[in-house]
């Protein structure tokens, strides 16, 4: 089996999409939509989904709301393929978020370092021992800019030798650090973080993907993720640089409310974001429009 076939025995690898999570007008969770817009992206050849990631908006979500959203792609993709967010503001109650994919029999999990302060190197080692105790497979996120917590390469091997994590999804955008991890933590699969720098990453080494516009575009994405990791840079470089201007609102400010324009205007349900993030500007919603009107016309779907 090549490193890129998607199997339960390392199921934080592929295409796993961090859904966005569809919304009715009056900001309540329509599940439904959100089920089958799951049944859809395994259908269009994405491997899993990653619930309750910052782009699923989990922060704004209840707890109900967030174990439930949890429960709906389990149940339409089987719980090997479903990997959630269980970042939380603290240890514990990360571990719980856990606790509930281990219920759920959920492949992995995603997890922030501790967020709600800078945390120093003890304390994301701690951190990341605390929620492993839950018994599933962890995907170390690193969002420096976010968190404020850097996963350097050496604290990424450190959590490796501790048993903490089995993948970093690595949202820098500085594709050096591909080649260093490689090096200091030579086991730790490295999984591509943001949209934009796909083919840079997966000509690195990278063995998946938590991806953002396979929401909108699963199945031109699909054919880049599997183009670049297979080093078939002629396929993928074309495709790349026609969705690239795309591509790249996965890594602004306002990727939620981008991925979900791009749904809307594709046919899929998006719909708004809830506070405290506010619909986009005229400007940037001209700009996003753009990009998608472009990668429909170039024949993305």
């Amino acid at each position: 089996m090549s490193a890129t076939a998607w199997s339960s025995a390392q199921p934080w690898r592929g295409i796993m999409v961090a859904t966005a999570l569809p919304l009715r007008d009056d900001l309540s969770v329509d599940y439904d939509a959100y089920a089958e817009h799951v049944r859809w992206l395994i259908a269009n050849g994405c491997d899993g989904v990653v619930p309750n990631g910052s782009l699923g908006e989990y922060q704004t979500l209840s707890d109900e709301e967030r174990a439930r959203v949890v429960r709906t792609a389990v149940e339409v993709a089987g719980g090997a393929r479903v990997m959630p967010g269980v970042s939380a503001y603290g240890s514990g109650e990360a571990r719980r978020w856990a606790d509930q994919a281990a219920e759920e029999g959920c492949g992995s999990v995603l997890l922030l370092p501790p967020n709600a302060y800078r945390a120093d190197e003890p304390a994301v080692r701690a951190h990341y021992a605390e929620v492993a105790r839950a018994g599933v497979p962890v995907v170390a996120y690193n969002n420096p800019i976010d968190t404020k917590v850097d996963l350097t390469p050496a604290l990424l091997a450190q959590l490796y030798q501790d048993g903490g994590i089995v993948a970093v999804k690595e949202f820098t955008g500085d594709v050096r650090r591909a080649y260093e991890i490689a090096e200091v933590a030579p086991g730790l699969d490295l999984l591509i973080g943001a949209d934009d720098v796909l083919l840079e990453l997966a000509l690195a080494g990278a063995v998946g993907w938590i991806a953002g516009y396979p929401n909108a575009f699963p199945a031109s994405c699909a054919a880049l993720y599997h183009a670049a990791v297979a080093g078939d840079v002629s396929t993928a470089l074309p495709l790349y640089t026609s969705l690239h201007s795309l591509l790249r609102w996965d890594s602004k400010t306002e990727f939620v409310q981008a991925i979900k324009l791009s749904m809307d205007i594709t046919g899929r349900p998006g719909g708004p974001t809830r506070p405290p993030r506010f619909p986009l500007t005229e400007e940037v919603e001209a700009a996003v429009r753009t990009a998608t009107e472009k990668a429909v016309a170039d024949g993305h779907h």
